[in-house]
């Protein structure tokens, strides 16, 4: 039986983050400056939790089934209505999303660095009951049971790890979208703020 080999980890980019499995370089959060140019957030950031419009408006927005030309028609609407408080209310929204979104793609690191180690746990045991398979098949005479369950259970170990495998990949580019969602509503925040 055959072992994919690379579980991920050992292709990791940067040695600070070992078990980063994505082929994008590991960013622990979000820079505010690379995605914000407006006023300061230093009051908002405490704030925007306080309005329970805003809170609601930031929920649908950093929702990723929310799609983005919705996302941004809600805030053009929202900040029309805000009249003359057009950039306290946009800075409150960001300072929101900034927050909702960063917990959000923190939590996704985290989720796939788990993921790594569970894949390399997983790749560990894989090549142990191989070693076992083929210990077992080398007996004289061999156990045609154990040989059979211990074949069945790396069958399905190896679909799991796959599995993972191709899962892995496509939660890697959540991070990104994120990172992209943030830019662009802020963007739009902005616009409507002038």
């Amino acid at each position: 039986m055959m072992l994919v080999g690379a579980t991920g980890a050992a292709c990791a980019v940067d040695p600070r983050y070992p078990d980063w499995p994505c082929v994008q370089a590991k960013v622990p959060e979000i820079s505010l400056s690379a995605v914000w140019a407006g006023p300061p957030l230093d009051e908002a950031s405490s704030k925007w939790k306080d309005d329970a419009r805003i809170s609601a408006l930031v929920a649908r927005l950093a929702a990723r089934r929310t799609p983005m030309d919705e996302a941004e028609k809600l805030v053009t609407d929202f900040l029309k209505q805000a009249g003359s408080d057009k950039t306290a209310t946009g800075t409150l929204i960001f300072a929101g999303l900034f927050d909702t979104l960063n917990a959000e793609r923190g939590a996704v690191l985290k989720g796939l660095e788990r993921v790594t180690r569970k894949q390399r746990a997983a790749a560990e045991q894989i090549r142990a009951d191989t070693l076992a398979l083929q210990v077992l098949q080398g007996a004289s005479p061999p156990d045609a049971g154990k040989i059979e369950q211990l074949g069945n259970q790396l069958v399905w170990q190896t679909r799991i790890f796959d599995d993972r495998r191709r899962v892995v990949s496509f939660v890697c580019e959540v991070p990104v979208a994120i990172d992209r969602r943030l830019f662009a509503l802020g963007r739009v925040i902005q616009q409507e703020m002038e």
